[in-house]
């Protein structure tokens, strides 16, 4: 696969997909183009004037052959994943709820001794593992960002480094293999899946389980969140290409089901073939893969309700606009850079995007934007009269919110259709 080896970590250089990066089929078609986007972890400092900044294609592409759906661009981790990384887990109510339910899922799946060990590939800032020490479990978490000296701290030991064959040795050599191995929202992040997979298979005991959670892209569609398509995500799972993949490296699926996660996601459990019982779950959800005909029905189809879809908020707005309306974005998520960037939303349009008191983004531009990000609290204290929920998928966690701590203006949910919520709970569509 020469299109993933080609790429060489901490280069800056990019590489362009030409065959899958799961089956190595060349059948690969384009779905949706989003134009150039900024890496969504590079926020320039608020007020200083603008520079040159790097941008990369967005295209997602569907292999023909295993189905999987993959971004047409391969960028030097080491730019996506800056040691500063923002992003942390333990900050997300629904995040920390779903770790939770993971770990009592997986210990009915994988009945666990104190003697086991569970591992989390990108384990960020312990808050998954932090569930399986608390049930009296040894842990390890492997994450290559500021973030694992979070966990650290919080005595989670962690192996600070990127996950790959010689990391997966070397964690070995040092706490053995793992009952159970974790890789949440980052099964997807990473390249050369070939070597990843192979690393896995080097920390799973042989009974062991492994369990990732990804980006459904049957969700997805279903709900049009483009702005989940970013180049942290190189690969949108159905249960159907994920099969493939874990097939190739002698797992097979025993569980899966759809989780609420980052908007619709997929959990899906994996193991060495005959050591655990296969669940009916498995047939269910690769059957109602193959009646919504994603290939060729449903994918067609997401093109043109993203076009439509980007022209209906753009009209919303300028209506807002030409009526003088102050509109603050709230919250900055890695989605909110894509629908940013290709909305062409701009400083004119949004006054300023507010996040939390401690967030890592306070203080800094949205990427390729001047759009500055400022603590949640000039959204009370100004009163714009609409805020445009960029975590919209958490919409009504964060109206309640919103309205309790005061704020008294309408509320914009961009996708999947554009439309204002009042106060009161009553909504309008475009």
């Amino acid at each position: 696969m020469k299109q993933q080896t080609a790429l060489a970590q901490g280069t800056g250089s990019s590489v362009v997909v030409e065959r899958c990066q799961t089956c190595d089929g060349a059948r690969l078609e384009s779905v949706l183009f989003l134009g150039y986007l900024p890496p969504v972890n590079t926020m320039p400092v608020t007020g200083k004037r603008p520079t040159e900044e790097a941008s990369y294609p967005a295209e997602m592409l569907f292999c023909h052959n295993c189905t999987l759906a993959q971004l047409g661009l391969i960028v030097d981790p080491a730019i996506l994943f800056p040691p500063e990384y923002p992003y942390s887990s333990g900050t997300t109510k629904i995040l920390r709820e779903n770790f939770k339910e993971l770990y009592e899922e997986s210990s009915k799946i994988v009945p666990l001794t104190s003697d086991d060990l569970i591992i989390d590939i990108g384990s960020n800032d312990g808050t998954l593992l932090s569930n399986f020490k608390n049930g009296g479990h040894k842990v390890q978490g492997i994450e290559p960002t500021l973030m694992g000296k979070k966990a650290i701290e919080a005595g989670i030991a962690t192996e600070e480094a990127f996950f790959n064959i010689e990391t997966a040795t070397r964690v070995r050599s040092k706490v053995g293999k793992a009952r159970i191995i974790t890789a949440t929202n980052v099964f997807a992040h990473i390249e050369n899946i070939h070597d990843i997979m192979e690393g896995i298979i080097t920390l799973l005991a042989d009974d062991g389980v492994f369990i990732s959670e990804s980006h459904y892209l049957l969700g997805l569609i279903e709900t049009l969140q483009y702005d989940t398509i970013y180049h942290e995500h190189l690969r949108y799972y159905s249960l159907s290409s994920i099969s493939y993949l874990l097939n190739r490296h002698g797992l097979e699926v025993i569980h899966a089901k759809r989780i609420p996660t980052h908007g619709g996601s997929i959990r899906v459990y994996a193991a060495r073939n005959g050591k655990h019982q296969v669940r009916d779950s498995v047939k269910e959800l690769l059957n109602s893969e193959n009646a919504a005909n994603l290939g060729t029905k449903l994918l067609p189809e997401f093109k043109e309700r993203v076009v439509l879809s980007k022209l209906k908020l753009n009209s919303l707005l300028l209506d807002l606009k030409l009526k003088k309306q102050r509109i603050f974005g709230v919250g900055a998520p890695s989605r909110a850079s894509t629908l940013i960037n290709y909305a062409g939303i701009d400083n004119g349009i949004l006054d300023c995007v507010v996040e939390v008191k401690n967030s890592h983004k306070v203080g800094k531009n949205m990427p390729g934007t001047v759009i500055p990000v400022k603590e949640e609290s000039c959204l009370f204290d100004e009163q714009p009269e609409y805020a445009l929920l960029l975590s919209w998928h958490i919409k009504d966690e964060l109206i309640q919110n919103l309205s309790a701590k005061g704020f008294k203006g309408k509320y914009i949910v961009p996708l999947p259709e554009p439309q204002i919520i009042s106060n009161d709970g009553t909504s309008s569509s475009v």
